[in-house]
């Protein structure tokens, strides 16, 4: 299916920065096509990518533990607090 060529590079540009999720709605609106086929076609398209230019994806794709890594720290630092209080 043939897309215009600036939503393809917004679609890429999606990509490069690691929103896929944005790809796809992005790839649907400029294809009218469903969720399956869309998804399928922005996955194709990314490994293409990865393929011909790895140094483009965005680096800070690593996930992150969110409130997890909060919530566990705020743990670790209630315990060394009691610790600390029981010592003194």
């Amino acid at each position: 299916m043939q897309i215009p060529e600036d939503q393809l590079t917004t679609i890429k540009e999606a990509l490069f920065q690691g929103q896929k999720i944005q790809a796809i709605k992005l790839y649907r609106s400029a294809t009218s096509v469903g969720l399956a086929e869309a998804k399928d076609a922005v996955d194709k398209l990314e490994s293409e990518l990865k393929a011909a230019s790895p140094e483009k994806f965005s680096l800070s794709k690593a996930p992150s533990g969110g409130c997890l890594n909060v919530l566990l720290s705020v743990c670790v630092l209630l315990l060394l607090g009691s610790i600390f209080l029981l010592l003194c």
